[in-house]
């Protein structure tokens, strides 16, 4: 699939809204844990662009590539923290969302490691590259090719 659209240039305003929302959740979620919930719901909803993108953004945190390659099976592999593990699971919950809506027990493991404004910010910025992800699977947006 070629690029349809830049769906930035079609649709300004909508597109500026969606950047101010990323803006909030740069400035109030820790970068590290955001980058790494971004390139988690980007690798489930398959979107080649955000998967390039966020795993530079950790490579320029100093993450490892082993940890970036890791994202993709968090529960199996054992170098992610507990705090990062709960943060996994609820952006497998968010960007999945079932009928039933995020369990319980993802909730409350949730809140045992992030307080009501950091799960607060955390469920913005799990919905923010979510909006991301539809608009650059749907577009065909491609990313760039790097050496």
């Amino acid at each position: 699939m070629s690029e349809r659209m830049k769906l930035g240039q079609v649709a300004r305003e909508g597109y500026r809204a969606v950047l101010d929302l990323e803006k909030y959740v740069r400035s109030n979620v820790d970068n590290k844990l955001l980058f790494l919930i971004q390139l988690r719901a980007s690798v489930l909803n398959g979107c080649a662009y955000c998967v390039d993108s966020h795993s530079h953004d950790l490579f320029e945190t100093g993450d490892s590539v082993q940890r970036v390659l890791g994202v993709s099976v968090w529960h199996e592999f054992p170098y992610f923290t507990p705090r990062e593990r709960a943060a996994f699971a609820l952006t497998d919950a968010v960007t999945r969302l079932e009928e039933a809506g995020v369990p319980e027990d993802v909730w409350t493991k949730a809140q045992e490691f992030f307080t009501e404004k950091e799960l607060a910010d955390l469920i913005l910025a799990i919905g923010t590259i979510n909006v991301w992800n539809r608009i650059g699977v749907s577009t065909g947006m491609r990313p760039p090719l790097r050496k």
